[in-house]
């Protein structure tokens, strides 16, 4: 999350001084302005933390380029100047290179992090070999930022949280609660194999639904085509000698003609709507009701529902403690369970009768209305017998295993029908196209004989 530091002049003459992380400048200028409401300062400039570019040269050496992030342009001119250096320029980067990496890079460091801790090797030890090994430059600055702070001593989690945006939240989250927890190596080896249980399952969705509705477009593209402009010049010549045309050409003729007299129409009512949903899907709302409607999309809603129910429980057993702290631990695993409506059902209704009602685990789970009756069930005996932690385990490996063999038969079934749809729509523009050999003309000769001088 982007850093902003906040000048200011206190009532009495003294400098004030803040830095906060929100998401944008006027997020900024908001939090500046209820701070110096609360602690009675004006003020006098507010600095986003930004990449600097400088060139340096020492005596009569060559001239050294480099970048570093800081406030203001000013700060980097007195850190050079204090190493002894000569500064030639420093100017702001233009354009920040700072932002999402790819996934699989965040796997990998993860990854082999997790192993590297495993081998028992020095934290510091284990930051300063990835750093000179990251491939993906923007993962690589994030490190090393992250390295750098760990470094001065500043608050491991929030290091991290900085760097969500390259990161991914939940691995920002969990790799900064890792490092300052006794159980480090269990951590990074709970959020890796999230991280690579989360790639796997994208990959084998969209193998699953992207093949198959991209082959779907092109073949009715491709129908529509035909049907709109190949299949009319042939029907209609006939037309043209008077002669009389099976029912299924005359149909297909009328909704050829359909079609291009309303293509602006019919164009308007495809795309009207999938922009318009596409809209209400990046709205919390729309994002919310899709999460809880999709669990009931046949073939693929049993699958994200358990693939939920198991992110939850993952993230979960690296978190739990048995302690009473565990109400954060509980919404931690509802956001990264993936589902808005999971997680809204845990939020409003599970945590409250916890906390409020002092319900057990069991009765809050099932009250929300997300969790299958195997969950409950092993989350029941669980607590019965106070191995809730391991339960959790349980009951992730077990989805792991379930939704990865039930996601091999889901995608052969979705290919299975694509098959027939795709049979089905050749099979009856090949019955169309046969039933013109059928035709014939009113007047035996005639027809035929303007048809041979048309050609002729």
């Amino acid at each position: 999350m982007p850093e902003f530091r906040i000048d200011g002049v206190s009532l009495t003459g003294k400098a004030v001084q803040g830095v906060i992380s929100v998401e944008s400048m006027k997020h900024a200028k908001e939090r500046a302005k209820q701070m110096a409401r609360d602690r009675k300062f004006k003020i006098s400039g507010i600095h986003a933390r930004s990449t600097f570019i400088y060139r340096v040269k020492k005596g009569t050496e060559k001239p050294v380029d480099g970048e570093q992030k800081a406030f203001t342009k000013q700060e980097v001119i007195d850190a050079l100047s204090k190493m002894g250096y000569t500064v030639v320029y420093v100017r702001k980067r233009l354009f920040e290179t700072g932002g999402k990496v790819p996934e699989i890079e965040v796997v990998s460091f993860v990854r082999v992090s997790a192993d590297l801790i495993r081998q028992k090797l020095p934290f510091n030890d284990m930051m300063a070999m990835l750093i000179n090994d990251i491939q993906n430059k923007n993962l690589r600055e994030a490190i090393r930022d992250i390295n750098q702070e760990l470094k001065q001593g500043k608050d491991s989690e929030r290091a991290f949280q900085k760097h969500e945006k390259a990161l991914g939240k939940f691995a920002a989250h969990m790799l900064g609660l890792a490092s300052k927890s006794g159980n480090m190596g269990e951590i990074f080896e709970s959020t890796a194999k999230f991280l690579e249980r989360n790639a796997q399952f994208k990959k084998d969705l969209k193998s699953a639904l992207i093949m198959p509705v991209v082959t779907l477009v092109i073949l009715f593209g491709a129908v529509g085509y035909y049907v709109a402009y190949i299949f009319p010049a042939t029907a209609k010549l006939f037309q043209k000698f008077k002669m009389e045309l099976p029912p299924m050409t005359t149909a297909t003729l009328k909704l050829s003609d359909f079609i291009t007299t309303n293509i602006v129409w019919i164009m308007l009512i495809i795309i009207i709507p999938v922009v318009a949903f596409a809209r209400f899907a990046t709205t919390v709302r729309g994002r919310y009701l899709i999460d809880k409607y999709l669990w009931k999309v046949p073939a693929i809603g049993d699958l994200m529902h358990k693939m939920s129910i198991e992110i939850f429980c993952r993230v979960f057993y690296a978190l739990y403690s048995g302690s009473g702290e565990n109400i954060e631990v509980i919404k931690m695993a509802a956001e990264a369970c993936g589902n808005k409506y999971m997680e809204a059902q845990i939020k409003t209704i599970a945590l409250p009768m916890m906390v409020e009602k002092g319900s057990g685990i069991t009765e809050a789970f099932e009250a929300t209305g997300v969790f299958t009756k195997t969950a409950l069930s092993r989350f029941h005996s669980g607590a019965e017998t106070g191995t809730v932690k391991n339960t959790a385990l349980q009951l992730a490996e077990y989805y792991e295993k379930e939704t990865g063999y039930r996601m091999r038969n889901a995608i052969d079934m979705i290919q299975l029908v694509i098959s027939m749809i795709i049979m089905v729509v050749l099979t009856g523009l090949t019955l169309v196209s046969s039933e013109t050999a059928t035709i014939k003309p009113k007047a035996p000769g005639s027809g035929w004989l303007h048809f041979f001088n048309f050609y002729l």
